[in-house]
């Protein structure tokens, strides 16, 4: 059951999407999270932040609509009181660093590099750029680079760049995320969605806008997991409307390496578990000694020099 993400050796497949379990030790009495590969923190910011006002959550007909605001503590308080319990979390830690300019990932990241316990970093590059007029850094190829770079200076430990749907063509930003540095790019982040109180007459969360994820997602998620595989040569993380091992099995035949779940934690605690047992089970059924080998099976322009020994695709254009 065994993958690799860049230097990462996760045990299965599966991977906690970053704020499901917050810092990873609040739900040990709850949730086996062992079971999962990895599990990725709540993002963590430099300075304290209050987050959105409410409602910052609405329900949709497939999904959930969110608009959270990076609440959190600060990098200083995390580093006092969190970070010296992580090394009691059964499963491989990926932490999660957000900023609002370069400085910022730049100062997180290096904060957490090093931190016992943890053994990657997730970049939210989704976040908006204060110095871009709060465009997303990741709408933004170079960008993305800036981040990824500045970071990459400076932290040893194996980098992640987050990456977000809400762009018109996903592969020159996994590109630079990959010549800037990153061990793996994490694709999608949720996309950009409102919902309006009829009844009142306005929006229903108090942003205005949210981040939609859920089931309503996965086709956008497949599809962009299918053009980053096929650019890129590190390992691609798919989330985006997992539910079932079957939703999983789509994500990876489009390219992936390890999903991620997050959505359907706040419905079923043990999806993970249902996710990997049917990862492990389609790989047998194909006579596959490795789940690896189902990552990029449907996808034929699936970068050549990452195919596992008992697979020999041809190469052939992707349909459009």
């Amino acid at each position: 059951m065994t993958v690799d993400i860049g230097h990462l050796v996760l045990a299965n497949p599966t991977v906690a999407a970053s704020g499901c379990y917050n810092r990873g030790t609040e739900f040990a009495r709850v949730v086996d999270i062992g079971q999962y590969g990895a599990i990725t923190l709540k993002s963590v910011t430099r300075e304290p932040r209050l987050g959105n006002a409410m409602p910052r959550i609405a329900l949709t007909p497939a999904g959930m609509l969110n608009a959270i605001g990076l609440e959190g503590p600060g990098i200083e308080h995390f580093l006092a009181h969190e970070a010296p319990k992580l090394t009691t979390v059964p499963t491989v830690v990926i932490a999660s660093a957000a900023g609002f300019t370069v400085g910022e990932f730049v100062d997180v990241a290096s904060a957490l590099d090093g931190v016992p316990g943890v053994a990657a970093i997730e970049l939210d590059v989704s976040c908006p750029n204060v110095d871009s007029e709060g465009e997303c850094f990741a709408v933004d190829p170079r960008a993305t680079d800036a981040v990824v770079a500045a970071v990459r200076r400076r932290v040893k430990l194996p980098l992640i760049a987050k990456l977000t749907p809400n762009v018109a063509d996903i592969r020159p930003i996994a590109r630079a995320a990959e010549e800037a540095g990153a061990d793996a790019v994490s694709l999608v982040n949720s996309l950009r969605g409102m919902a309006i109180d009829v009844d009142r007459a306005r929006p229903t969360l108090a942003n205005g806008t949210g981040g939609l994820t859920g089931p309503a997602i996965r086709p956008v998620a497949v599809y962009q997991v299918w053009e980053a595989a096929q650019t890129v040569r590190i390992p691609v993380i798919g989330m985006g409307g997992i539910e079932s091992g079957r939703d999983a099995l789509e994500l990876m035949m489009a390219g992936a390496s390890a999903v991620a779940i997050g959505t359907a934690n706040f419905r079923d605690p043990e999806v993970h578990v249902h996710v990997r047992d049917a990862i492990a089970a389609e790989a047998t059924r194909r006579g596959f000694a490795s789940v690896r080998s189902l990552t990029g099976l449907a996808n034929p322009g699936f970068a050549a020099n990452r195919w596992p020994p008992d697979r020999r695709p041809q190469k052939t254009a992707a349909p459009r």
